[in-house]
């Protein structure tokens, strides 16, 4: 990087710093009135939106008063004339020109060489940066961050500016405070300073003279350049102090003063007119002859001669402003080749070539533009507001801005622009990148008039008609037509307060998509709207909601779309987490409640039947069974049926009775119902119903009808007899991390279809106790039921899908290596009740949120199961202690709320006993399981524990694998 470019860079950065320092200290020096220009009201009106747009969004300073002049009365008056309609407004408005700074742009051009701009003006055409706050830089923007510091660098006066040229400098190279006035300039070689305006320095280091357009040989010669060949470039900014504001204001400080002055015949011109006597080598007869914005009258004439009286006596300061550098956006073609080839000129401003677009490629260039990845873009074109969907077409090196594509297919080298106009209608502007509207040129062929002129254009009723109809008219060779329009009357009649809408439309669009493709690649959420700086709009959260609600809860892809989609809007409103939550579960209800029906012919087989079940301790891959991330990934999970004192503490009883009624009950809590009314037996989604486990399972096994209301007598009958259904955990504490209420739930369907006579696989057994679950909406994994149905250790896993299909494999480990698990594994219960806690919800929601920490974690414990189960089949218990640990890191990294201090003061009291540790099933109380040091007995640690927490409950229980 050169030392220019290092300082540009660093005074960029500076100005941007500088800028959003006063956005919040407004206590800082900045400009007291901010001025545009505009051509006529409803270009103002534009500028007006743009300009309240940005205080909306506190994007420029509150306490700077802005205001945009339109030329008075409609009329065409000048660069000049709008300066003398500034000094009046201001003075209006402060009273005085003491003590306000001012910074007036000039913008009220028709941007014939860029028409695409004449609409919303050359002053608020894109800039291809991001602000700070996110935003789509423009030239406004731009200007109102880099002249941020000059306002500091003067005493009262004006600064007035050229709304189409970017000035890159330091505003510390600027300073002024005398009389008169001072032309900022750059120094740039004669070669390209011959095709810019050059100031001419005399001895006293004032503007000597203006030359416009001189050849290399010539600026030589005038003496404008210097040794180096270097000259003094014009950049078109001026400063004008107070005083010499006031002496030109009362030239106009009347009525009749001021019409004489701003009208279409003076046309005064701020370059021409007001600068040109301050030129120490300027004579009052070459100042008659100085070519005018408009035409040469007796009234401007008249003008001159006064504005010569006033302006005259003062001088004009050249500031040089190096190292510096400033940027035209001149033509059409100027434009494309600034946004595609050039931009790595500027990449050390922050420049990028692609701007809030949801396809970023180097071959072309887009800003604010939503580009359909089935859509084909030239090499070397630049799309700008637009929406190109499906498979449209674009050729290269053209300039695409403001229009829907929906599949057409766009020449080479061509401009297309769109503009609703005030009536409603739309056009679509289309000729060559190279073409010059104030040429009577298009595509080559000659027209008999300027192309800006030339009625060519279909006036349709919306943007796809137009579009439609523009290529017709392109291949019909663009005749002149009387129900057609042109450049300049499309610009005239421009709707352009739908500007903004527009832009904010499409914006929209490429936020939408970006979310819908961060989604679908389940990238980090939270991280997503965080850099969504000011949120998102009102229509994205809309877009967002239509197509979550579309989407199937059935369909795998659909499904995770979806619940993703609706954890995005949860940051914005938590209602959503509930949405997102219920299609979790009403997705995995939809898939277990399928293989439903009612069997009006199952018959009680048996008088009674009662089963008992082991409970499970969890080894490795907890939570990668719990929905979704079983159902996006698979789960896999390592555990194991153990006895409690040598007995299976799970128990259920089903048994016949005499009357045509279904009796539930749970010895647990002493609770028992006899049940008549099929209804109530149909609603088992209620977490505090004690007998919700119950129903589920008579609903899962087809005892009762899901939905259908058959009579409670009707399906004893059909049975056979009344049924009585009990259930029991022995001797086991609540909140125990032992499996118990899910393989609870497997034991009931297991003594039901074995009281009907059924005989069914494990995996229907496993499928039936999912079904119920699911129906029970506990929203849990699918590892604990197995555990306790499924004898000794095994290994469980699932493949993805929303129905899940679990299989479950015997691990193969030696007697000798189980007889030494048996005596180094132990339980310790903590003496605390497992709490209930919003656990479920935060995992699952920092998994679907795409948190790195949630999902790196979850595939990592599946990895430590699979190690587990191999260091166990190779008889290696110290690796699988080792194992243990490293699990349990991980479960504090998913939740922390796993551990706490009693926990963490178990593990510690016996840290010299065991080799391994880890939690029983979530965590936060219930049990605890360790894996002994060989030769440390079961003994041994209840001792310890004995000793440090005496009677509180904290002990060993004895264990032994089932």
């Amino acid at each position: 990087m050169s030392h220019k470019t290092l300082f540009l860079q660093q005074s960029y950065i500076d100005c941007t710093n500088q800028y959003t320092a006063l956005l919040e200290a407004p206590n800082l020096p900045l400009w007291d009135y901010v001025i545009l220009t505009a051509s006529n009201e409803e270009q103002a009106a534009s500028y007006r939106t743009q300009i309240q747009y940005r205080l909306e969004h506190h994007m420029i300073p509150e306490s700077t008063h802005y205001a945009v002049l339109p030329d008075p009365d409609g009329k065409r008056v000048g660069s000049g004339g709008a300066t003398l309609n500034v000094l009046r407004y201001v003075h209006e408005n402060a009273g005085s020109f003491e003590n306000q700074r001012i910074l007036v742009i000039h913008s009220g051009g028709d941007s014939k060489r860029v028409p695409q701009y004449s609409a919303c003006g050359k002053l608020f055409s894109p800039v291809p940066r991001v602000l700070p706050n996110g935003k789509r830089s423009t030239l406004f923007d731009e200007f109102m961050i880099s002249m941020s510091g000059v306002a500091a660098r003067m005493n009262a006066g004006m600064l007035v500016c050229s709304g189409d040229v970017l000035l890159l400098f330091n505003p510390l190279q600027i300073d002024f405070y005398g009389k008169g006035a001072a032309a900022l300039s750059i120094k740039e070689p004669a070669e390209i300073g011959k095709n810019h305006g050059v100031y001419r320095v005399d001895s006293e280091g004032n503007v000597g003279g203006f030359l416009h357009k001189k050849t290399v040989e010539q600026l030589q010669k005038l003496g404008a350049s210097d040794d180096q060949g270097n000259v003094d470039i014009d950049t078109g900014a001026v400063i004008f102090n107070s005083e010499m504001l006031q002496a030109l204001y009362q030239l106009v400080d009347t009525k009749e003063k001021f019409a004489a002055y701003v009208n279409e015949s003076t046309r005064l011109s701020f370059y021409a007119d007001f600068l040109y006597p301050l030129a120490s080598d300027s004579t009052l007869e070459q100042y008659y002859k100085e070519t005018p914005e408009g035409d040469f009258t007796p009234e401007l004439e008249q003008c001159r001669t006064e504005l010569w009286s006033v302006l005259h006596p003062y001088q004009m300061k050249l500031i040089r402003m190096s190292p510096a550098a400033f940027i035209h956006f001149g033509t059409t073609k100027e434009l494309r080749e600034l946004m595609t080839e050039r931009m790595d000129e500027f990449y050390y401003l922050g420049w990028t070539s692609n701007i809030n677009t949801n396809r970023e490629e180097a071959d072309f260039a887009a800003s604010n533009s939503y580009v359909s990845p089935n859509a084909e873009i030239g090499k070397g074109s630049y799309l700008e507001d637009c929406m190109i969907r499906n498979k449209s077409q674009i050729g290269e090196e053209c300039v695409i801005s403001g229009v829907t594509l929906d599949g057409q297919t766009i020449p080479a080298h061509t401009v297309l622009h769109g503009l609703k106009q005030q009536n409603g209608k739309f056009v679509v502007r289309m000729y060559g990148v190279s073409d010059n509207p104030k040429e009577a040129l298009l595509f080559g062929k000659t027209l008999p008039m300027p192309l800006w002129e030339a009625a060519i254009y279909p006036v349709c009723d919306s943007m796809e008609e137009a579009v439609h109809q523009t290529l017709e008219a392109w291949r019909e060779g663009f005749p002149i037509r009387e129900d057609a329009i042109s450049l300049k009357d499309s610009f005239n009649q421009a709707d352009l307060s739908a500007l903004l809408p527009w832009q904010e439309k499409v914006s929209d669009k490429v936020e939408l998509e970006e979310i819908l493709e961060a989604i679908d690649r389940k990238e980090n959420l939270t991280r997503l709207v965080e850099q969504m700086r000011d949120g998102i709009s009102e229509r994205v959260k809309g877009e967002l909601l239509k197509e979550a609600q579309r989407l199937s809860e059935t369909e795998l892809d659909q499904f995770s779309r979806k619940i993703r989609i609706y954890y995005v809007l949860s940051c914005f409103d938590e209602k959503y987490m509930d949405s997102c939550f219920a299609t979790i579960s009403s997705g995995i209800l939809a898939g277990a409640v399928k293989g439903l029906c009612y069997d009006a012919d199952a018959k009680m087989g048996k008088d009674q039947v009662t089963v008992n079940l082991p409970v499970r301790v969890n080894w490795g891959g907890g939570w990668s069974d719990t929905p979704p991330y079983c159902m996006e990934h698979g789960g896999t999970v390592l555990n194991a049926a153990v006895m409690l004192d040598g007995n299976c503490p799970i128990e259920v009883v089903v048994k016949k009775v005499d009357e045509p009624v279904i009796v539930l009950a749970s010895a647990d809590s002493g609770a028992e119902q006899t049940f008549t009314d099929i209804s109530s037996l149909q609603d088992s989604s209620n977490p505090y119903d004690p007998f919700a486990l119950h129903k589920a399972a008579l609903i899962a096994c087809g005892v009762i009808p899901y939905k259908d209301p058959i009579s409670v007598q009707e399906i004893t009958e059909n049975l056979g007899s009344g049924l009585y259904l009990s259930t029991q955990v022995i001797n086991i504490p609540r909140g125990s991390g032992l499996g118990t209420s899910s393989i609870l739930a497997g034991a009931c369907v297991k003594a039901l279809y074995e009281m009907l006579g059924k005989e069914v696989t494990d995996e229907e057994l496993y499928d039936r106790v999912l079904c119920m679950e699911q129906i029970m909406s506990t929203g849990g994994g699918w590892q604990d039921q197995v555990g306790g149905l499924a004898p000794g250790i095994k290994m469980v896993s699932s493949e993805p899908a929303i129905r899940q299909r679990i299989t479950c494999v015997p691990c193969k480990i030696s007697e000798k290596t189980r007889k030494e698990l048996d005596e180094r594994f132990c339980l310790i219960y903590s003496g605390q009740r497992r709490l209930a806690r919003n656990l479920l919800r935060d995992v699952v929601g920092r998994y679907v949120g795409g948190i790195e920490d949630a999902v790196d974690v979850l595939y990592e414990i599946q990895q430590t199961a699979v190690l587990m189960r191999f260091e166990l089949e190779k008889g290696n218990i110290d690796g699988f202690a080792e194992l243990l640990n490293q699990h349990w890191e991980l479960s504090k990294k998913l939740d922390a709320g796993c551990t706490n201090t009693c926990i963490d003061m178990i593990f510690h009291s016996v840290e010299d006993l065991i080799d391994g540790k880890m939690i029983c099933g979530a965590g936060g109380g219930g049990f605890l399981q360790v894996v002994l040091k060989k030769g440390v007995t079961q003994e041994d640690v209840r001792k310890r524990l004995h000793e440090v927490f005496q009677d509180s409950g904290v002990d060993v229980w004895r264990c032994s694998l089932a």
